[in-house]
């Protein structure tokens, strides 16, 4: 059985974690096939934007390490691997959370672009519940991205939030039904996929390099050659020259 399924749909590929009896916990087997479809996904000139789900009932329930006691650097930045990969990926990327999402699983989920979150799924850290250490770069990624009262409440208070206090917080973009999700990923992501792929990939890079930007005028600077570059390419003046045709036909 493949541990990692993938599905292309117009142009929006969709990796899901395929181990349901083990909830989808990341394990070696598990991350060199996240490594290898990831490798594939980003290869195929059709793939404008990526979904990560995981096969009900849960999205991914964390690390499945063996025993802990006995882990290494080395072991742990094997499992960190599986969603350090994703994270890393050039590509627009978009977490479906459809059940829970645990330690390492919350991991995966927060080193996605944008969290789509089903009402009925749990985000829960869980480290410092199981006496262990946040790691993989959870704490930084929880309190870039909903803030340092947000994480502590999660991460050190051990609050679990659903899909709509995930929302509520700014760790998740939206709440949806889990009936809706897929269908909801598969249109939020469809939106990036329709833009031309070198241009989304070149304004997702620019977005996270104004981390450190402090000042309007240095944006500017940092946003002009991308922009200079965009007006030379074919597809630029493809949709200019349809967008004109739109409006001079709507004046007749």
């Amino acid at each position: 059985m493949s541990l990692v399924l993938t599905e292309i749909r117009d142009g929006v590929a969709t990796l899901t974690l395929n181990n349901p009896g083990e909830r989808n916990t990341l394990t070696a087997p598990m991350v060199d096939e996240i490594t290898a479809a990831m490798d594939a996904i980003e290869s195929d000139a059709s793939v404008g934007a990526l979904v990560v789900t995981g096969a009900a009932p849960a999205f991914c329930a964390g690390a499945n390490l063996g025993n802990l006691s006995e882990a290494t650097g080395e072991s742990l930045g094997k499992i960190y691997e599986g969603f350090l990969r994703i994270a890393r990926s050039p590509l627009p990327t978009l977490a479906a959370v459809n059940g829970s999402a645990v330690g390492a699983g919350m991991n995966l989920a927060l080193g996605c672009d944008v969290r789509i979150v089903a009402h009925e799924a749990k985000l829960d850290t869980r480290f410092l519940q199981l006496g262990i250490h946040p790691g993989g770069g959870h704490t930084w990624m929880f309190r870039r991205i909903a803030g340092p009262q947000a994480a502590m409440a999660a991460v050190v208070f051990g609050q679990v939030l659903d899909g709509r206090e995930a929302e509520r917080v700014g760790l998740a973009y939206r709440s949806v039904p889990l009936a809706d999700l897929a269908e909801a990923a598969q249109t939020f992501a469809a939106g990036a996929a329709s833009a031309p792929r070198e241009l989304a990939i070149a304004t997702k890079a620019t977005i996270l390099a104004m981390a450190d930007i402090d000042e309007h005028p240095a944006a500017v600077a940092r946003e002009l050659e991308p922009q200079l570059w965009s007006t030379t390419q074919p597809w630029f003046a493809e949709r200019m020259a349809a967008l004109r045709a739109k409006i001079s036909s709507k004046q007749r």
